[in-house]
């Protein structure tokens, strides 16, 4: 219960913000955020990271599906149980749910953070949740799964007379 709380948190701040961008700027508008180092720029995006498979957005929308299943599977089956483990995939959930209702209910996803300090492609809140999920899961899987989740396999004493 906590997890869904958890997900349905991460996901209304991420609609509220696009809420927000679409009702108070035109599609390529720009508003001060924070001055001198990002700025809110709308932007539609009909593909992915960087704009990969523009127009494919039932693709991308199954590919998510399919993804956010795999991670909710993690969760339900608790093969994920660590901590950072659980929080990687909370906002890998909360994150490709977000752009997922964008690409349903929208047709393209709502983008608009816009680096000024360096050129860089602008995103979403859902992509910082994805992002950071991505690396936490990252860190989990190579440095604590091992020792916290991995479930051990059984001793198998006829392997040990065949040798």
């Amino acid at each position: 219960m906590l997890y869904a709380l958890i997900v349905i948190a991460l996901i209304a701040a991420d609609q509220g913000l696009k809420y927000w961008v679409v009702s108070h700027l035109a599609l390529g508008e720009s508003a001060p955020f924070l001055p001198g180092v990002m700025q809110l720029t709308r932007l539609h995006n009909t593909g992915a990271a960087w704009s990969s498979f523009s127009g494919m957005t039932t693709m991308l929308s199954v590919v998510t599906v399919v993804l956010m299943a795999g991670v909710l599977w993690l969760l339900i089956k608790k093969i994920v149980r660590h901590p950072m483990g659980v929080a990687g995939c909370l906002l890998i959930l909360g994150g490709g749910l977000g752009n997922l209702i964008d690409r349903v209910f929208r047709g393209y996803v709502v983008d608009m953070f816009d680096i000024q300090l360096f050129q860089y492609p602008i995103f979403n809140l859902a992509d910082c949740f994805v992002v950071i999920g991505a690396i936490l899961g990252g860190i989990y899987y190579l440095f604590l799964y091992e020792k916290t989740d991995k479930k051990e396999k059984p001793h198998d004493p006829d392997a040990d007379s065949a040798k």
